[in-house]
């Protein structure tokens, strides 16, 4: 089997991360934070290795201001429910995914926020004039995708977070695409949020992701509950990260986000990215030479994410996706990819596109053998 979903979940994940989850499974009982007998506390310290693992990638001074969650959808959500009031005026781009779209929209219809979306170009790319100009209006919070999981753009936070601080705003970043992909430093561009998924670049488990909230910024939890501290009081807890990570913390997954981040630290961010570079150039020296094929986005490898949208002139794209499945197994991602605001702007809503995301397990013999598939189905009869 050929993978090529990473952008939706990685696989295969790194042998250690299986063997990790299934060491906690099967030896180490408990709840981490939860008693003092041997195996709790074990839990209770790979938990903290974990969490100091991620705050090492990103260059988080305080790794109590990393909260586990279930992913970047929930890590989105706590921000957006936590930190907006009626009234409050938000800033986002037409190439956001739908776990910040639903949100936004819903708080737009029911609890009164603002919302303005910039639109991007062809390409994902930012208008940063525009942007600036946008944050005149006193907004509250700017969302941004760091990278699309469309067509791989990735935005320029450096310029984006010095516009946001200029006006005063607050800036929370999905990184669902970027985490362990992309370098992400949240002092150097001075991020109030960061949210990302634990499956994805990370290599973790399914089911896992953080939140990263800077200092001296409250906001409210999404969820309330037991934290194993604080337990002579039915208030929440103040303190961060038990404020945020009511009920049992998923152990297992942890461990094995652990296992993956460790292996990303390991292997390098640069080194990773530049894998990936590297088969997107493959990808695309040959794919853009036929005319039958429209690739969407920026198309310049060493300026984008391993993420490769495209349609194929007279072919529909589902089955074109379901013969590289069925007579090639060839794993891809067709149709609108949860995020219908980006197809809008690339102008391929609704039908969607064949994405082809590639992951660090990704070998050039990959590369061209998808490619050796798509010139068979070409040279059939159109679908």
């Amino acid at each position: 089997m050929i993978y090529v979903d990473n952008s939706a979940t990685s696989y295969p994940k790194p042998k250690s991360v299986l063997e990790t989850v299934i060491n906690v499974i099967s030896n180490i009982g408990g709840s981490p934070g939860r008693s003092a007998y041997r195996t709790a506390i074990e839990l209770g310290r790979i938990v903290f290795e974990t969490r100091e693992k991620i705050a090492s990638l990103f260059n988080i001074k305080n790794s109590n201001r990393l909260i586990f969650t279930s992913g970047t959808t929930e890590s989105i959500n706590t921000v957006l429910f936590g930190l907006l009031n009626s009234g409050d005026k938000v800033l986002t781009t037409s190439m956001e995914h739908n776990s910040v779209m639903r949100p936004l929209r819903f708080m737009e219809k029911n609890c009164g926020i603002k919302l303005d979306i910039v639109r991007c170009s062809p390409e994902g790319e930012i208008d940063l004039d525009l942007f600036s100009n946008k944050l005149k209006n006193n907004v509250k919070l700017v969302v941004i995708n760091h990278g699309s999981n469309v067509i791989g753009t990735i935005a320029p936070l450096d310029e984006i977070c010095k516009s946001v601080k200029k006006y005063n705003s607050l800036i929370l970043v999905d990184a669902a695409q970027t985490a362990g992909i992309y370098p992400i430093d949240v002092e150097k561009i001075k991020l109030d949020f960061l949210a990302c998924s634990g499956h994805k670049g990370l290599l973790g488990p399914q089911g896992t992701g953080c939140l990263y909230i800077r200092d001296n910024i409250s906001i409210r939890p999404l969820k309330f509950g037991g934290t194993g501290s604080n337990s002579e009081s039915d208030e929440q807890p103040e303190f961060l990260p038990d404020r945020f990570e009511s009920g049992t913390l998923n152990a297992p997954g942890i461990a094995g986000l652990g296992a993956g981040v460790s292996f990303v630290l390991e292997q390098g961010v640069e080194k990773i990215f530049e894998h990936g570079t590297l088969l997107v150039k493959r990808f695309l020296d040959e794919i853009l030479s036929n005319k039958k094929i429209k690739v969407y986005g920026p198309k310049k490898p060493d300026k984008m994410l391993p993420i490769i949208s495209f349609t194929i002139d007279g072919y529909d794209s589902a089955a074109v996706a379901h013969r590289l499945s069925d007579e090639f197994d060839i794993c891809t991602r067709v149709g609108l990819h949860c995020s219908p605001w980006a197809h809008k702007t690339i102008g391929t809503f609704p039908s969607g596109t064949i994405r082809v995301s590639f992951g660090y397990s990704n070998t050039t013999e990959d590369v061209d053998n998808i490619l050796k598939a798509l010139n068979v189905i070409l040279n059939k009869n159109k679908l």
